[in-house]
């Protein structure tokens, strides 16, 4: 399926019935007062957050969404039909923001959340409700209010509990391939991964945690080189970032590592102080496991925790899992939500 993260598109509630102007005409009732009836609401627009979803795909190709007008009041007091409301569904985590200004209008952080965005029109009242001791026979009844129309941006950001941070073929799909039940597609050659992957990770008896493979940080990620911040706004939400360093491609894997978190940085310096850990790739070669003790003291001035893996030959991968689940566990229970809901995500 392809991903679809960012789509722009106008909604629009529906407008509220007109009220009805009307007199009671009988044969016998030769004073029928009026009898007009109230026009119906117009419907909302209603977000509803649903975790069956990953994508905006199927909202892609759709420039306008509205919901139901109300029908208009009748004689005889018959009010008129309230107008259905548009239920539109997005996958959770999923931003909607003034297309103009960027401002936060709704997010849908948590399964089964739902937001009315824009309530309909109400509807106006027929001339009944205007009848006085001095005017007994009204032919004024109310329009119906406008419905509102926006223009906005939704944006998908992905919710898991660990952020897989790593320049290509660091060996982050392969690690989440290894340790949940994803199966990104994995080759040796650099953005091999074009869409973010998640898995569910399983580390202890009905306990879990998500982790997500960014793909696209390369140095100017936040100015929009490589695949540019288009998934490195993904990060954003993720309680805990593992940074996965190959330390045997040419490169001094400090650099490596310092040039990412300039990225993040850059892009938000909130996510510079996320919990992280550094984990050193390809354990398996001979040429790693020499360097690991020299990089785990390099790390170590630093203050950063290092832990080595080999996603090849498994060696590693459980204590990796455990620690990473004990970890997500403390943050959930401290109230380390992985973002700040008071700054603005526009």
């Amino acid at each position: 399926m392809k991903f679809v993260d960012e789509v722009e598109l106008v909604l629009v509630s529906g407008k509220g019935g007109a009220g009805c102007s009307s007199f009671r005409r009988e044969k016998y009732v030769p004073l029928g007062g009026p009898d007009g009836g109230d026009g119906g609401d117009g419907g909302s627009v209603v977000l509803r957050a649903d975790p069956q979803l990953g994508t905006l795909l199927d909202l892609r190709q759709r420039r306008v969404l509205r919901a139901e007008n109300g029908r208009p009041g009748q004689g005889a007091r018959k009010n008129g039909r309230r107008g259905e409301d548009l239920p539109l569904r997005l996958p959770v985590g999923t931003l909607v923001l003034e297309a103009e200004t960027g401002d936060v209008l709704a997010d849908l952080a948590e399964p089964g959340q739902e937001v009315v965005l824009l309530p309909g029109g109400r509807g106006g009242r027929g001339n009944v409700h205007f009848a006085t001791s001095t005017n007994r026979a009204p032919r004024y009844a109310q329009p119906g209010l406008p419905g509102v129309e926006r223009r906005v941006r939704l944006e998908l950001k992905l919710l898991a509990d660990v952020g897989l941070l790593g320049f290509p073929n660091a060996g982050k799909s392969t690690l989440v391939s290894r340790i949940s039940a994803a199966r990104p597609k994995i080759a040796d050659y650099p953005f091999t991964t074009l869409v973010p992957n998640l898995g569910v990770v399983t580390w202890a008896e009905e306990k879990a945690f998500v982790v997500a493979d960014i793909p696209g940080l390369v140095e100017g990620a936040h100015e929009g080189v490589g695949l540019g911040i288009r998934f490195l706004k993904h990060v954003e939400r993720t309680r805990l970032l593992l940074h996965l360093i190959d330390p045997v491609d040419g490169r001094d894997p400090l650099e490596k590592y310092d040039a990412l978190r300039r990225e993040l940085e850059a892009f938000d310096p909130a996510l510079a102080a996320r919990p992280e850990r550094v984990v050193i790739t390809k354990l398996d070669l001979t040429e790693a496991r020499d360097r690991l003790p020299g990089l785990r003291e390099a790390f170590g001035w630093r203050g950063v925790e290092v832990r080595a893996i080999s996603a090849a030959t498994g060696e590693g991968l459980a204590e990796l899992v455990r620690e990473t689940g004990r970890q997500v566990e403390e943050l959930k229970a401290g109230g380390q939500d992985g973002f700040d809901e008071d700054r603005d995500d526009g």
